[in-house]
């Protein structure tokens, strides 16, 4: 059986984005005259509180910080996070332009299933496929579009809706354990690439784990009880075919 969509996430799938989401929240807070400094390592944790703005009032909330208007820091944020997004400034990560060529190719329908923003969205996409790229997607979901975000699979629910394709019929790209579960929560298929801040996290419920979509073989390393055999035959079609 052949995939008929493929759905990405984007932060940490497409691209190793946590870090420069991290400063611009810590230029923020500089400009509004807070006292926050979020770490690498404070950052792994906060990352467990999807969006932007949820993970502000929640900190706000540990930290017993009074007055945050979490909306507002999380818009110049945004602002920041674009002005760093310049082209050359990020890459994606290994395979994952390459993917989409192909798949797009082989004409599966492409989508995005994301809490970030939109215009986070197009400022990834600006600085490296293109921003023209995002015509090729049949459905970009944002953290915009939903009530609930990731772990609930709302987002996911959207995409479906708007592609009008079986949850069996797809392939999710994911990195992290809350989009795992937002994804295993329709059913769907699931290809999980840890990121830089989630290779920590409990992937144990994917259907298969890589380095990099460039690395399909590292699965022997992060799933030592399964083989390639067992993986889905849509996924050994999209990723292990290169190297038949």
């Amino acid at each position: 059986m052949t995939a008929r969509a493929l759905i990405v996430d984007v932060d940490g799938t497409l691209a190793e984005t946590e870090d420069l989401h991290r400063r611009a929240f810590n230029r923020a807070f500089k400009e509004a005259g807070i006292g926050w400094v979020w770490s690498r390592e404070l950052y792994v944790c906060l990352l467990q509180v999807t969006g932007g703005k949820e993970r502000i009032r929640a900190y706000a909330e540990e930290t017993a910080t009074a007055n945050i208007d979490a909306p507002a820091l999380h818009l110049r944020k945004t602002e920041f996070y674009s002005g760093f997004m310049a082209p050359g400034a990020l890459h994606l990560r290994p395979g994952v332009e390459r993917l989409i060529r192909k798949a797009r190719y082989d004409g599966l329908e492409l989508a995005i299933a994301t809490t970030t923003s939109r215009a986070n969205i197009v400022s990834l996409f600006a600085a490296t496929m293109g921003a023209d790229t995002l015509r090729w997607f049949g459905s970009i979901r944002s953290g915009e579009d939903v009530q609930r975000k990731k772990p609930d699979p709302e987002v996911f629910q959207r995409v479906l809706e708007d592609l009008d394709v079986p949850a069996a019929d797809c392939i999710v790209f994911e990195d992290s354990e809350n989009g795992l579960r937002a994804a295993k929560a329709l059913a769907l298929p699931t290809v999980v690439m840890p990121s830089i801040y989630t290779v920590d996290h409990d992937f144990s419920d994917a259907d298969l784990v890589v380095r990099t979509i460039d690395e399909p073989f590292s699965m022997h390393e992060l799933m030592p009880d399964r083989s390639v055999s067992e993986i889905l035959d849509k996924m050994r079609g999209l990723l292990f075919r290169q190297f038949a």
